[in-house]
């Protein structure tokens, strides 16, 4: 089986605090050391009650600090929102103080609402230079050159694997183009998944930083001791994706009984094609479902994410994964 890995997006639920989503983003990066997951990564987003992961760089330190093997990263700092010297210098940084562990993954969405985007200064000025944001950045993770008159520091010469990130085809392109490895966001936007892949892999170009390509798809994997109740937990996300977009972000809500009651037809409709890469049931499902997700798609990865409202309950769903993918 592929290696697996873990996307958290520090979720604050209902009853609880920020504090409390960083301790259990901390219990479950080393629980997924133990259990053999090869990266852990975090994700930009901005003004989401419920989801406490927008200082990334911070966030990944601590999680860093408080593991000693697996690798921690971004997935991903969202580009547009800041000046590629300052991420240069924060991902030096972190590389500096844990020497081969730390994943830098860019995006070019600003990972939030436009109000808030227009907060963060930059966005409306740079998402179209992504690519030379992203070309400015690499140059900053190169060796340091005499007479140079920009230099990160730390950074300079530092090695920081960077991915790009997408859910549509500007990005496998870029990645190709680049020669850098590519995570699809297929975990909630799956629509554009095979045509970015087969972009991706036909286009690839190969760099210094990658000889070959290597792609990374999203899932959603909820696993329970049934498939009753791996259903239910699921209905934690499914109204989480309900509320967004109705326009009332909050807090991480507990899973309920009977979600059909709570979605109207187009509401369900909408939600089941943005999950529509999820895997949910016990031991027995997750794994055919998953086997029949990576035979059907050829990722060299998976990043799976579990936004379930009890802690102990996503830690076991993720115990059950790792279970899967040793068998």
């Amino acid at each position: 089986m592929i290696p697996f890995s873990i996307l958290d997006l520090v979720p604050i639920t209902e009853g609880s605090d920020a504090g409390q989503a960083f301790r259990n983003t901390l219990d479950l990066a080393q629980l997924g050391e133990r259990l053999g997951y090869r990266r852990y990564w975090l994700a930009e987003h901005h003004n989401m009650p419920g989801i406490a992961s927008a200082a990334t760089a911070v966030l990944i330190g601590h999680v860093a600090a408080g593991t000693s093997t697996i690798r921690v990263g971004a997935g991903g700092i969202m580009l547009p929102n800041h000046a590629p010297l300052q991420v240069a210098e924060a991902f030096g940084t972190l590389a500096s103080l844990h020497p081969g562990r730390i994943d830098l993954g860019l995006g070019r969405a600003p990972g939030t609402d436009q109000p808030t985007a227009r907060a963060l200064r930059r966005y409306f000025d740079s998402a179209d230079a992504f690519p030379q944001d992203v070309l400015e950045l690499l140059g900053y993770f190169e060796p340091a050159q005499p007479g140079q008159p920009v230099r990160a520091v730390p950074g300079a010469g530092i090695e920081v694997p960077v991915w790009l990130l997408g859910s549509s085809l500007f990005s496998a392109r870029l990645a190709a183009q680049l020669g850098l490895p590519f995570a699809f966001a297929s975990h909630f936007a799956p629509d554009a998944m095979d045509e970015a892949l087969a972009l991706y892999r036909r286009n690839f170009v190969p760099s210094a930083r990658l000889q070959q390509p290597y792609a990374m798809l999203g899932i959603n994997v909820v696993a329970a001791d049934s498939d009753a109740e791996a259903r239910r937990l699921f209905t934690t996300q499914q109204q989480s994706f309900i509320n967004l977009r109705r326009g009332k972000p909050g807090l991480i809500p507990p899973p309920i009984d009977d979600i059909e009651a709570y979605w109207t037809p187009p509401e369900k409709l909408m939600v089941e094609r943005a999950l529509a890469c999820a895997v949910v049931g016990d031991a027995v499902t997750v794994k055919a479902g998953i086997a029949a997700f990576v035979a059907r798609h050829r990722p060299d990865e998976l990043m799976l994410t579990a936004n379930i409202f009890e802690h102990a309950a996503r830690r076991h769903s993720f115990e059950i994964a790792a279970t899967v993918r040793k068998a």
